[in-house]
């Protein structure tokens, strides 16, 4: 803890795109009048030294005065909309009850805004809305996580039909046909132009090789077949990589034993959203953009890769949450280029089409929802260091599970 977010511990890539270890930030919140010249030198020192401890606030998406972003779970009685009984678009990965999780209070959790509601998922209405339209869920398997949930909600309505998917599966698409209504899930989990070489185990060979100033073709190639789009960034930004400007190296992030400069990965989210963010407002069609922010990891006394866990069963209360650098980091990001690209289209339609969806405050404090052990059919061995051994996911969400408010923010956001 305290260590400088400018050091990188040794840390291999996650299966799961994750970087290196996180490290602790110091400071406190600013909460300072400047009064006269003197105070607000101090203030503004204090402001170029620290970072704050707690998250940046949610930015307000609102009638009146409700913040959708800003409240707390409450308990649920009533339970999901769904289960793995009743849904068969879950991935086995992330099917925790199917996998044996003994414990279902993580299920009986209900996001609250502070001063209104948040009505649950609608899928007749939804449905009813999106005829003959398209949806684009653009980003890493967190979307994918999300489509999960998506598809079993409104499967409750009808089931949809798989009508195209890659020889991966990373790239999918659904069609509900009684609406015509479409569901495409965009893999590319950096936005922009990859290099990525690895061998045929999937074990990476080299360096990943990315292109600051190319977007990555395979979604850009669909925008404009989408009507409605969800776009994000993840983990996959902290990973190892060199960085490439007019086919030219110009730095790296996290390169041992190369002659390059460290411009680490907080130039290369500042470079994508800004590509992004320009490609939207430049392009002719205009779909109604979501962009959903960070989704945090909750690992516990370890990363990954060396025992790491996370074996809580109930949500955290305001306050206990412990913000690394790197989430703080990427969140400023997001939120700083966000603002950029909502100033730019000010005074525009385009600026009523363009939402935060800053799903980030929520989540955090749900490190109950996760996978944990649960990934794979759970051996309950009586041989406590067997157990032990089991490699925790504590990045993606269980579904059902708080992934479920993700998609009841996106009816409230999209209809209202």
């Amino acid at each position: 803890m305290g260590s400088s977010p400018m050091l990188w511990s040794a840390s291999p890539p996650s299966p799961w795109g994750r970087g290196p270890g996180k490290w602790w930030a110091l400071g406190g919140p600013l909460a300072v009048k400047a009064v006269g010249f003197l105070l607000l030198a101090g203030l503004l020192f204090r402001v170029l030294c620290s970072f704050p401890s707690s998250p940046a606030p949610a930015l307000q998406i609102s009638k009146g005065n409700c913040n959708l972003f800003n409240g707390d779970w409450i308990p649920n009685p009533s339970g999901p909309a769904y289960t793995n009984a009743s849904c068969r678009f879950i991935d086995d990965h992330q099917n925790c009850m199917m996998n044996g999780r003994p414990d279902k209070g993580y299920l009986h959790w209900k996001w609250k805004p502070y001063g209104c509601d948040l009505p649950s998922f609608d899928a007749v209405r939804f449905l009813d809305s999106m005829r003959n339209r398209a949806w684009g869920l653009i980003g890493d398997s967190i979307l994918r996580n999300q489509v999960q949930s998506l598809l079993c909600l409104l499967s409750k309505v009808e089931e949809p039909v798989e009508v195209y998917h890659d020889k991966e599966y990373k790239n999918r698409r659904w069609h509900f046909q009684s609406y015509n209504f479409t569901v495409s899930i965009v893999w590319a989990p950096f936005l922009i132009k990859s290099d990525v070489f690895e061998n045929e185990n999937g074990v990476s060979t080299s360096e990943i090789q990315l292109h600051l100033d190319v977007l990555d073709a395979s979604w850009t190639s669909q925008y404009k077949s989408f009507d409605y789009v969800i776009i994000s960034g993840g983990q996959w930004f902290l990973r190892t990589a060199v960085y490439l400007e007019n086919g030219a190296v110009v730095g790296c992030h996290y390169c041992q034993n190369k002659n390059l400069v460290e411009l680490g990965f907080e130039h290369l989210y500042h470079k994508t959203l800004q590509k992004v963010f320009s490609f939207i407002i430049s392009a002719k069609h205009k779909p109604v953009i979501f962009f959903r922010t960070w989704s945090p990891d909750h690992f516990e006394n370890g990363e990954w890769f060396n025992g790491g866990s996370c074996n809580r069963v109930t949500p955290y209360k305001k306050g206990e949450y412990r913000e690394g650098y790197n989430e703080r980091a990427m969140r400023a990001i997001e939120l700083e280029e966000f603002n950029k690209a909502a100033a730019a289209l000010r005074g525009s339609a385009g600026v009523e089409r363009l939402k935060l969806m800053d799903t980030y405050s929520l989540s955090f404090l749900r490190p109950d929802g996760h996978v944990g052990p649960y990934r794979t059919p759970y051996p309950f061995a009586k041989d406590s260091k067997k157990a032990v051994s089991i490699q925790n996911d504590c990045l993606h969400w269980c579904v059902p599970g708080p992934i479920d408010a993700w998609n009841d923010l996106v009816m409230k956001m999209a209809l209202d």
